[in-house]
């Protein structure tokens, strides 16, 4: 597999934070070579038959597997892919781990579907229980495209651009009330390979996909140690594939303090693999609080 080749541990550009911080989400095109979608498609469609042969698809024939990396250990690159990782250390700093993971595969729709609000932002009940106005960021999540959703109507992310500083969005009643999407909502396109970086507070749905064409992408949330891995991961140290892995990696998927809470709440820096590898290319720039020692 042949990865793009990008400039090694460089942080997210200035004019990127500013779009980043107005939007609420960037979109960085060709992030992924052709070999890496190839690869990624081929394990995420492989693992889309076994589900089907077993009876796991929705009642559309779509998939929405939790803890990728457990079922699909061929994803691992996508953790700190060298021109999408970028993103999350320059944002979140160095205390961090994959909290919340997902695989989606979504054919052609032949019926036309019930109304229903999709509308949400990520993060659970963090948003109903954590006061401020706006909410904090408190993850980012990447989303790989291993489909070509350059055109609208391909079940394409749809956001609100800008939403991510706004605790609440007017809407119907209830979820299943037919209610217009909100004004200003977009659909955003991109190409097989692109990726989308997104504040986990932005306003967001997937539309429905009526083309012939199967949506599928991969998406990795990541959030400071100090909050609980949603995933399932505890079983990862005892797969063959483990001891492959990089000790940032093993990090990002909570190999590291586990169990100790002065460790994940980043008391001791040294021995966490994300600190060093940022100390030692002198990328801990204090202007970011995050990424203060």
């Amino acid at each position: 597999m042949t990865q793009v080749e990008a400039p090694a541990w460089t942080p997210m550009s200035a004019e990127e934070r500013e779009a980043f911080d107005r939007d609420g989400y960037i979109v960085v095109p060709s992030v992924l070579s052709e070999s890496e979608i190839e690869v990624g498609r081929a394990a995420i469609l492989g693992y889309y038959e076994k589900a089907k042969a077993e009876g796991k698809l929705s009642a559309t024939g779509a998939l929405h597997q939790l803890s990728p990396i457990a079922y699909v250990p061929e994803l691992a690159f996508l953790l700190d892919h060298p021109k999408a990782f970028k993103y999350i250390w320059s944002l979140l700093g160095w205390n961090i781990h994959v909290y919340h993971s997902h695989i989606d595969v979504h054919p052609q729709l032949h019926d036309k579907q019930k109304e229903w609000w999709h509308w949400h932002q990520d993060g659970g009940r963090q948003n109903r229980e954590i006061e401020t106005d706006p909410r904090p960021m408190l993850s980012v999540k990447l989303a790989y495209w291993f489909s070509d959703v350059s055109e609208t109507g391909r079940g394409n992310f749809t956001v609100l651009p800008g939403s991510h500083k706004t605790n609440w969005l007017p809407g119907p009643p209830s979820r299943g009330v037919p209610w217009p999407a909100p004004e200003g909502a977009v659909q955003i396109t991109a190409n097989a390979g692109d990726l989308v970086v997104f504040d986990r507070r932005i306003w967001h749905a997937r539309s429905d996909n009526y083309s012939d064409i199967t949506r599928v992408g991969a998406f990795f949330g990541y959030t400071p140690r100090w909050i609980a891995i949603r995933d399932e991961v505890a079983d990862l140290p005892a797969q063959p594939e483990w001891d492959s892995k990089t000790e940032v990696e093993k990090q990002l998927l909570g190999g590291f303090g586990k169990g100790d809470g002065d460790h994940q709440w980043g008391h001791y820096p040294e021995s966490t693999p994300l600190y060093g590898a940022l100390k030692e290319r002198g990328l801990l720039d204090s202007s970011i609080p995050a990424l203060i020692p």
